[in-house]
Order: structure tokens, then sequence, then C-alpha cells
């Protein structure tokens, strides 16, 4: 006992600075706050605007660090790549059979890729700087496949080498008609091509009117919108990109694409390049006598330090992750950080990202009718996939009739506007409140009578109890949990709504499911489960991010 006694005495005068010494030990600094508590629905809604679909494991990663943290891991997250996949795969013939594996690839990518942020990044970017499979690039997989790869690469760089790869890469190339494009000759009638000059102006980067920071038209002396560029300027940037062509020959009238050269840069042939004086942005005048590359370089920083790029960005951006209807306050704050990281550097997308998903309007304490939007038909798709662990028996998701069932398609869109506008805006009381909503573009008595059939036929039909007659490319769900429970109507209701809604449902479809769950037999689970699921995924509610 005396020792005992001697030991916590001694114990004692050592916390207390005790023992002869003349100065107090340096204190231990306090353990660092827990990460702030995120309840099951903020993480939902934080997976519904960063990656395909939100999951019960992927929320609950969220809830144990955090909301920050998680945007912080998903940023440093590899890219997931398409081109190396078909490249392992045979060459078929006609090579445009590949868009098939391509689309497939794409969906393994989005269902089971680690690095979903990034995925859904390249998406939103897909969609801005659109390519398409339709048309021109039908038959070129391997280009497709590499301009994706090429976004989700750029998809947290900074946006001046994104654009700088989106100008030579030539899927682009073809798509917008600049591969090719040459130096006027009046006696062959041959003047430079002015498609992708206006494109990349008008949807990729500064639009059609002079902006404020906060995304508001600046308006001359008499209240009318200031045009950005006019057709002079449009002629100059066209003049800057003559002279690329495909890459690997030394005659530019003879290139013709390869398996190699479609997914490389495109090359410049001087002697078909433009070398006079060009008129650019903010009347800007590149002089006589540069090479393709310098015009090139000077011509997008010229594009780069366009002070619309920032707020142009933001809203893009901000429409195809967060809300349809950012407030002005919502794009500055963006747009800062755009034009501005905090270190001094403009264009940086990862900066630019987290500040949109950390913004106060992306995660509202008190959420109203007109925050959030939409969800896009192929994001319905995948996040039941994911919380419902698809697969088929074959492996992989060649899903190739997703744009016919969808109105989307991954590089599928119908034109370079890509699927739906973001000035869209449904006649009625969206319209009449100066609101947009870019997605009902596609939400037509045809399209949804199709993504609601092809959500009853993966429910009742394409499901884990039916492999032995699907095909090996079927995609089908798996919801054995959820009959394991189906005599109880509240908590199957319960499971199903925690997996696809984060556990937030409305007490109108709670009572209508319940209404028809209720009269099923309970020996008939498998039925029971199956209603509930495609109740949910066919709702308005799950048709809604906020």
């Amino acid at each position: 006992m005396k020792q005992v006694l001697v030991l916590l005495t001694t114990l004692t005068l050592v916390a207390c600075g005790g023992g002869g010494g003349s100065s107090d030990p340096t204190p231990i600094p306090p353990p660092p706050p827990p990460p702030p508590s995120v309840s099951k629905a903020e993480a939902f809604q934080l997976l519904n605007q960063a990656t395909f679909g939100a999951t019960e494991a992927a929320a609950t990663g969220v809830m144990n660090i955090g909301v920050e943290e998680w945007i912080d891991s998903q940023l440093l997250q590899p890219a997931s790549s398409q081109l190396p996949y078909l490249q392992s795969l045979p060459r078929p013939t006609p090579i445009g059979l590949l868009n098939a594996d391509r689309i497939d690839i794409w969906f393994q990518n989005a269902i089971n890729g680690n690095d979903q942020l990034r995925q859904r990044v390249a998406f939103a970017l897909s969609e801005i700087m659109v390519v398409s499979q339709l048309g021109a690039l039908e038959q070129a997989p391997y280009a497709l496949a590499s301009y994706y790869d090429m976004l989700a690469r750029n998809a947290f760089g900074n946006y001046r080498d994104l654009i700088e790869d989106v100008t030579l890469h030539p899927a682009m190339g073809v798509y917008l008609s600049m591969l090719g494009n040459q130096k006027p000759n009046p006696d062959l009638n041959i003047r430079p091509d002015e498609n992708y000059a206006r494109e990349l102006m008008q949807l990729f980067s500064i639009g059609l009117v002079e902006l404020n920071i906060d995304g508001t038209s600046v308006l001359d002396t008499e209240g009318q919108p200031i045009p950005t560029y006019d057709q002079a300027v449009i002629e100059g940037f066209a003049h800057v990109y003559t002279g690329w062509t495909w890459a690997g020959f030394r005659e530019f009238e003879n290139a013709f694409p390869t398996e190699g050269n479609q997914v490389v840069p495109m090359q410049l042939y001087p002697d078909f390049h433009d070398t006079g004086a060009k008129l650019l942005l903010n009347d800007v005048v590149l002089p006589a006598g540069q090479s393709g590359e310098q015009d090139l370089a000077a011509a997008l920083d010229n594009v780069f330090n366009h002070p619309n790029v920032g707020p142009f960005m933001a809203i893009r951006l901000i429409q195809r992750l967060t809300t349809s209807n950012p407030s002005p306050d919502y794009v500055r704050r963006v747009a800062e950080v755009f034009n501005d990281n905090g270190s001094g550097v403009r264009g940086d997308l990862r900066a630019v990202v987290k500040a949109i998903l950390l913004d106060p309007e992306a995660r509202p304490d008190m959420p109203m009718e007109i925050d959030g939007k939409i969800k896009e038909p192929l994001l319905r798709l995948t996040q039941l996939w994911r919380a419902y662990d698809a697969q088929s028996a074959g492996g992989g998701f060649p899903f190739v009739a997703a744009s016919f069932f969808f109105g989307q398609g991954p590089l599928q869109s119908p034109s370079v506007f890509n699927f739906f506008s973001p000035f869209y805006a449904p006649p009625g009381e969206i319209s009449d409140s100066s609101l947009v909503a870019p997605e009902l573009q596609i939400a037509t008595e045809f399209q949804n009578t199709f993504i609601t059939n092809y959500f009853f036929y993966q429910t009742f039909f394409q499901n884990h109890l039916n492999t032995e007659e699907l095909r090996p490319e079927d995609v089908y769900i798996d919801f054995s949990e959820e009959i394991t429970i189906a005599d109880d109507p509240d908590a199957l209701i319960d499971m199903v709504s925690g997996k696809l809604l984060g556990g937030v449902m409305s007490d109108t479809l709670r009572q209508e499911i319940f209404d028809i769950v209720s009269v099923i037999p309970e020996t008939d689970a498998a039925l029971r489960a199956a209603e509930t699921i495609f109740l949910v995924v066919s709702s308005p509610e799950f048709a809604t991010q906020m």
C-alpha cells in the first residue's frame, strides 16, 4: 500500500510540474475536433450530387468522415479509363460495333468505379464540351473513349489545359470540323471553317453575352445585353485553327485516321496554317507571322482570361451537379474561386468542384422548392443499379439501348447543344417564375413512358429471382433483403426508402405504397418487394435531387 501511495504522489507531482523542474512541460495539444455530424439524408444529398447514385454503404462512409473529408478523398482518386478496355478487345467489323463495349465500360465505371466524383464531373463536362457518337464519329469508338478519358483526367485539373486538350483532340476535330481546316485559298474557294471557333466561345467558355461575375448579364446604356463577340472575331479564331489534322503524316492532304492517331492530339502542318493577323476577343489582335502553335496558345489564353469564363463555367457545373437555379451569390462565390483558387491560380477545377459542393446553397439548412434539380434520366438508372447491386451473368453492362429508353447515353447527344439546353424552362409555373429546369426538355410523354416501363421491367422481371430466364447481357438487380421482411409493409417501405431516398419519404408516397402492398398476400413476398421498389423509382421524389 505504501508503494502505491508513493507512485500516486510521484504521478501527481509530474502532472503539476513538480519534482524540482524549473519550467512547465510543453502542454499536450487537445485532440482535433470530431468531424461535424452528417445525417443519412445529408449524406444521400451529397452523394446524389457527386456520384452516380447514393448507396447506404457510401452514405455510411460520408457519415463517418464528414462531407469535406469525403470530397478530399475523392479528389485524390485516379481516373478510371475506357480506352485500355476497348483496345484489349478483338477488333470487330465494322469497328463501330465497339461502341456497345464503350457504353459497357462507361456503365462499369459509373456503377463500380472508385473515382465517383471524377467520373460524375467528367459526365458533366461531356454535356458541356459535347462530342457524340451520333454522326461522323459513329465508326470512331477509340476516339470517343479517348475523349471521355481526357475529360476524366482533366476533371480536377486546370481549365486552360482542358480547353487545349479539347481543341486538339481528334474526336472534337472531326465533330466540329476543325480537323483538316486550312488557310484561305481564294482560287480554290477555300475559307477556314468557323464551326469550332463559334462553339468554343458560345458553348464551352464565355457564352453569347457579357456576364457580371455573378452570372447576370452586363447591360448597355439602353438596358440591352452586350454581345461577347461578332462575326469578325469568329473569323479570327477560325483562322487560328488552321493547319491541324491527323498526326503522323508528312503531308496534310494525305493524312487519314488510324487506330493510333485518333487517340493522340492533332498535328500542325505549318504550310496549311494561316500566318496573317487575327482579331480575337476584347479587340486583341494576333500579329502576323506567328506559328500555328503560337497562334493557338495565344488564342486559348485569350479565351481563358475572358472575365465570362468563371461565371459561365460556374453556372454550367452547378446546374449539372447541384441545382438548376443557383442564386447570383452562389454563382459569384464559385466564379471567384475559378478566378483565384486562394493561391493565385486561375481555372483550378479541383477548387471549383469543391466550392460547388461545399457551398451553403448546395446543402441548405432549410431547403426550398427552387433548390435542387431534376435528376437526369440516366442518373436515375445508375442510382437504382448502384443501390441494388446490379450485375449481369456476362459481368458487364452492355446497355446499348440506354439512349432509346432514357433519352440519354454516354457521348450520344443528338447535337453539340447536348440533350437539353441550360436555359430550358417548361411552360407554366416554372417559366412564369423565371426559373429553368433543363432536364425536363427530354421529359416528354413518349420518353417518360419508356422510362417508367423500363423500371417496371427491371424490378418485376430483371431481378435475382429470374436469372435463369435472362440473357448473359441482361442487367438484373438483387432485392433478396427486402423479401425477408416483406411480411411487414412498414419495415419493407423503410428499407426501400433507406436505400433509394436516404430515409426521407413523404407521408403521401408512404401511404400510397402501404395501401398497394397491403393488398398483396404476405405469401407473395417477391411481388411485395418489387412493387415497393417500382413505386419508389417511378415516383417524383426519386426523380428529384435536392
